[in-house]
């Protein structure tokens, strides 16, 4: 995904109101999410993720304004959440890296309101999107965090805290010289592994071949998980992942979309 910070800005849609211009430094949505939240704080790494900043529409700039302060999470690194406190209940969490536009993402957050769920995205766009869903459909159990999911797990989620943890089509990036940003790989397991409670869920999904069969293998060899199909396999699309109108139009297509579920096991005891 290329980053259109440096485009032509695009002229406003008939209807759209318009705004005054900003001055220079001034932030883009002074009470929405931050450009960069965790700033130079931490070391500089490979990242799987391409910061995006495409046109936001009228009413995800709304949404961002009015709903960020309330369901908004800046991962700055600088602290570690307590998830009662931030969801304002103490239901099971799952995080999902990667929501788009967040059409899936509310859709399982309304059918399914007992479980709350952290989405994070660098999407400004998507952002605004699902905090309008949310808002719309009454969505109390969403909360959308801006940033690096490798630094939310790292440095502000506490052990076994998470129920579940959904990745569904990361970037596949398919040149070999760039497999080494793909985000399932054997460190961000373990370092998975060390957020999600026994028995935890993890479901990926993606409509790229290549990449689910790496997938697949690096999943198989990690000792803290083990495949929920009894043939070690790649599992049916479960209900409660809905199939959006992207992945339709892949299927459509011919597009083959796998989708793999693996089990946090118990932890192992030392001597």
């Amino acid at each position: 995904m290329s980053d259109s910070l440096n485009s032509p800005a695009a002229p406003p849609a008939p209807g759209d109101p318009v705004r005054p211009a900003r001055a220079k430094g001034e932030p883009r949505f002074p009470d929405g999410p931050k450009a960069d939240p965790a700033g130079s704080h931490f070391e500089r790494r490979i990242r799987s993720f391409q910061p995006r900043r495409s046109r936001v529409t009228a009413g995800q700039a709304d949404a961002l304004q009015r709903l960020w302060p309330k369901w908004g999470l800046d991962i700055d690194g600088q602290r570690v959440i307590d998830l009662a406190e931030l969801f304002g209940n103490d239901r099971p969490v799952v995080l999902e890296i990667g929501f788009g536009m967040g059409e899936a993402t509310a859709r399982m957050a309304a059918g399914d309101p007992d479980t709350n769920i952290l989405a994070v995205d660098v999407h400004t766009p998507g952002q605004g999107n699902l905090l309008g869903l949310a808002d719309r459909g009454g969505l109390t159990n969403v909360r959308v965090g801006n940033g690096d999911a490798i630094i939310l797990l790292r440095e502000m989620l506490r052990p076994d805290s998470l129920d579940g943890l959904r990745v569904y089509f990361p970037d596949p990036w398919p040149k070999k010289r760039h497999h080494k940003r793909r985000l399932i790989q054997p460190e961000f397991l373990t370092l998975a592994a060390t957020r999600l409670k026994p028995g935890a869920l993890l479901h990926c999904a993606t409509d790229w071949e290549p990449y689910a069969e790496q997938m697949l293998d690096v999943l198989t060899a990690h000792p803290d998980f083990e495949n929920t199909q009894p043939d070690g396999g790649f599992a049916p699309r479960p209900e409660f992942r809905p199939l959006t109108r992207f992945e339709g139009q892949g299927l459509d297509k011919g597009h083959v979309v796998n989708d793999l579920l693996f089990r946090r096991v118990p932890h192992r005891q030392d001597g």
